[in-house]
């Protein structure tokens, strides 16, 4: 059985304009193109350190013609880089840290369900360590109201 949410999306205007978008996201993050796999963040509290943004799934992706033939499946390393994005996004913009964000380490990946082109995979987080070069968040992904995945993934200033 899955984890608790971090928090209630349900209280959240899920359809409301997203407070950044793509082209702000890429501001802040310097993946681009095939590699942006962050589209859209709705909501942040700084203070509890938590976040909320997504991925739409679309049948442009790179990977779906050959993950899996006839019946595609977002990768699971696709959803670890969303879960780093995300990451790197909320320290760079909202707690300001002026510096590249490498990603460092992934801890305790559980996969539990898929995700298909038509989706839209939202990605919630939580900044659970804050130390001089290393930053730390577990983050879950859920779509259709279900997790799919949930993770622990470490960014490192370079």
């Amino acid at each position: 059985m899955p984890p608790a949410l971090l928090f209630d999306i349900s209280k959240i205007d899920l359809e409301r304009k997203p407070i950044y978008d793509r082209d702000a996201i890429v501001e802040v993050n310097p993946q681009n193109y095939e590699m942006q796999q962050l589209d859209a963040i709705l909501w942040y509290d700084k203070e509890k350190k938590l976040i909320l943004g997504y991925k739409d799934v679309t049948e442009n992706e790179f990977w779906v013609r050959g993950h899996i033939p006839g019946r595609p499946i977002m990768p699971g390393v696709i959803m670890i880089e969303c879960a780093a994005q995300l990451l790197s996004f909320f320290v760079r913009k909202i707690l300001e840290l002026d510096a590249f964000i490498g990603f460092a380490s992934i801890e305790d990946a559980k996969f539990r369900l898929t995700v298909e082109p038509g989706s839209r995979l939202y990605l919630l987080g939580h900044l659970t360590a804050v130390k001089s070069r290393k930053y730390s968040a577990y983050i879950q992904g859920v779509c259709n109201g279900q997790m799919i995945f949930e993770t622990t993934v470490s960014g490192m200033k370079v």
